[in-house]
């Protein structure tokens, strides 16, 4: 399988919402999903497997996971919260790890063992020492700074020449202006997975034929049509343009904001979906305010 055929179904199942059965989570696979908890927060996390996205990548689909943590910790862009959440369990193990030497140090206070107050008096400070160094933030930049070619050198995954004849889809036009194209490219592979992801929800909740049905996959369509519009103009321009100008980037700049609102809605569409399986007492006035309100979203989008 290709490269790209490994990364979309990865991005797919980041991005697809999870399902609940018996106060459990599950991804898009059925894999069971951990809870994480931090000192102020709750939340199920997908985490990225292993090989398949770079760390620009992983920062974009899976922001909240540990590996976007560490990620940013490498990239000198952390902050606590990120060690924290690396470090899930610690405060809960700390915790419990004073109480227990707080107890012992009372009773050693009260037999005025000067011997075990002094070992005690050590033990406290050691997690300090630890604490210290997990939370330093620059001892983190510049760990496994290789991650990002890890993709390319695995053995299991091959290179296809489709890649290649992507990559030099747009090889005229000026260099400065291809800075956008990774972006677009990125943006493609999201689109096409929250496509497909909302389409499935489209044919679970009404499922065909029905007129419902068919509307929300016009709309969905006439999403797909606007969004590859703007891929395309914004391509154009960057493989066309003769100089590189303030206005130029402008132009470019608006078309993947359009591709942003764009697969904004698709989301937004996905996220009521969901919300409106869960909910078997769903009213058809429900489904209509779902329809018009995307009806209304894509109809904003054809301004750009």
């Amino acid at each position: 399988m290709p490269i790209e055929n490994y990364k979309t179904q990865e991005i797919k199942r980041l991005t697809t919402p999870l399902t609940f059965k018996d106060s459990h989570a599950y991804d898009k696979d059925g894999n069971p999903v951990d809870c994480v908890e931090t000192i102020n927060d709750v939340r199920y996390i997908l985490e990225p497997k292993e090989n398949f996205l770079r760390d620009d990548e992983i920062l974009k689909y899976a922001p909240k996971s540990k590996a976007a943590s560490k990620v940013r910790l490498q990239k000198g862009i952390g902050n606590s919260s990120d060690v924290l959440l690396i470090h899930e369990s610690l405060p809960w193990i700390l915790g419990l790890y004073y109480v227990t030497l707080t107890c012992i140090a009372v009773t050693a206070v009260s037999a005025g063992n000067k011997f075990i107050m002094l070992i005690l008096l050590i033990l406290y400070v050691v997690p300090l020492i630890y604490l210290y160094r997990i939370f330093n933030l620059n001892s983190y930049v510049g760990k496994n700074v290789k991650k990002e070619k890890t993709i390319k050198t695995s053995p299991k995954i091959e290179e296809n020449s489709e890649d290649s004849e992507e990559i030099s889809e747009t090889d005229s036009g000026l260099e400065s202006l291809k800075i956008y194209e990774k972006e677009i490219n990125n943006l493609k592979i999201l689109f096409d997975v929250k496509e497909e992801v909302v389409k499935d929800l489209i044919a679970k909740r009404f499922a065909p034929p029905q007129i419902t049905y068919d509307k929300f996959i016009a709309i969905v369509d006439s999403a797909h049509k606007l969004f590859y519009r703007q891929v395309d103009s914004a391509n154009s321009i960057i493989s066309l343009a003769a100089e590189d100008t303030p206005r130029v980037r402008g132009e470019i700049e608006n078309k993947i904001g359009a591709m942003h609102t764009i697969i904004d809605q698709i989301e937004n569409l996905t996220n009521e979906l969901v919300i409106n399986i869960s909910n078997e007492d769903s009213s058809s006035e429900e489904v209509k305010n779902l329809l018009d309100e995307m009806e209304n979203l894509t109809d904003s989008v054809k301004k750009y």
